[in-house]
């Protein structure tokens, strides 16, 4: 079989990144551009100027990529591109590029779901055995899925309300902390230790998540503390917090292994580059001997190198887009019922 090339491109948020992929699992070049500098001065991303610099940037990105590589355009056997969920600018910035390709060189065109993104970063490390357990932690999600075959989903456990990412966003902007909370919340969190008595979240056997009630525990006691008069220790507090959120996350895992007896776990989404994450996921799957698989942090945040590996799968079963591709700021990935076993 020959070698299949696939370029991708991602500009769902703030990064435009442009890559170029073989088979699924080995990058060729990848291209990131990210804007985080120019959003940290708004405490967040500012859509309208994100939507901008991807189209600013994108053409420039593309030839940067293609001056790392001896391949052309002409040499790849499809355009992947991000169609959700994200911010729905900067996606029709992605999408638009990739008609104009797709069109222009006469290569199939494929739309991939960041989710799906995250999840196929992992073939970068090694190849996804099949069935296999996925803990996807991201700004948007938190789900523990079976894996039974490529593109083949069955939710065990998923959020009820905030996600993973979103919560330690939350808490990193009651701390005071600049964009992007989650990753500065770690780094405060290195100098602290666990002094304030925070509430387990979904304290019970379930496989669901929840961290609503967590998060407004945080909110609640640095208002109060305020209103007191009372300095709060940012550092004891974000470790704390980190402490207890990602302990929800090691137990869940824990049961969900128990409980399907599967001994391989990989693991997407952006918050899996928190190495407070990485190190207690390490030491769970070595107590119970299971084979852990976690993307490079390169490959955790946005990137264009885990679209292309995305669409491989779906290239192989001729799943390709019309030019009508439009993007969707919100598309739920699982279509599973979360209480299917």
């Amino acid at each position: 079989m020959k070698d299949v090339y696939i370029l991708g491109i991602e500009s769902s948020c703030d990064e435009t990144s442009i890559s170029i992929v073989k088979n699924g699992n080995v990058e060729i070049a990848t291209t990131v551009l990210t804007q985080m500098d120019t959003h940290a001065k708004y405490g967040g991303v500012v859509p309208e100027i994100a939507s901008r610099m991807h189209t600013e940037n994108i053409t420039m990105v593309l030839e940067d990529l293609l001056n790392k590589t001896d391949l052309q355009i002409e040499d790849v056997d499809a355009i992947a591109v991000t169609y959700a969920p994200g911010l729905l600018g900067s996606l029709l910035v992605g999408i638009e590029f990739a008609k104009v390709l797709s069109m222009v060189y006469n290569k199939p065109l494929i739309k991939v779901h960041h989710i799906a993104g995250h999840i196929y970063a992992n073939n970068l490390v090694k190849k996804i055995e099949f069935p296999t357990l996925a803990l996807i932690v991201s700004g948007g999600h938190t789900e523990l899925v079976k894996m039974n075959d490529d593109y083949d989903f069955l939710i065990l456990g998923t959020t009820l309300d905030d996600a993973i990412g979103e919560c330690f966003d939350k808490v990193a902007r009651v701390l005071g902390l600049s964009y992007p909370g989650g990753p500065n919340l770690e780094k405060l969190a290195l100098n602290g230790k666990k002094s304030y008595d925070l509430p387990i979240p979904m304290n019970n056997n379930e496989l669901n998540f929840s961290f609503s009630g967590l998060k407004s525990s945080v909110i609640n006691l640095v208002h109060n503390e305020h209103q007191r008069g009372n300095e709060i220790n940012r550092e004891d507090l974000a470790y704390s917090f980190q402490d207890v959120a990602i302990d929800e996350i090691i137990r869940k895992t824990k049961l969900a292994i128990e409980r399907t007896r599967i001994k391989r776990l990989i693991v997407a989404g952006g918050v899996s580059a928190s190495k407070y994450l990485r190190g207690k996921l390490e030491q769970l799957c070595e107590e119970m001997n299971v084979d852990l698989s976690i993307p490079p942090i390169k490959y955790c945040t946005d990137n264009a190198t885990m679209i292309a590996c995305a669409a491989y799968p779906l290239f192989l079963k001729k799943e390709f887009s019309n030019l009508s591709l439009n993007g969707k700021s919100q598309e739920y990935f699982f279509k599973e019922d979360v209480n299917k076993k």
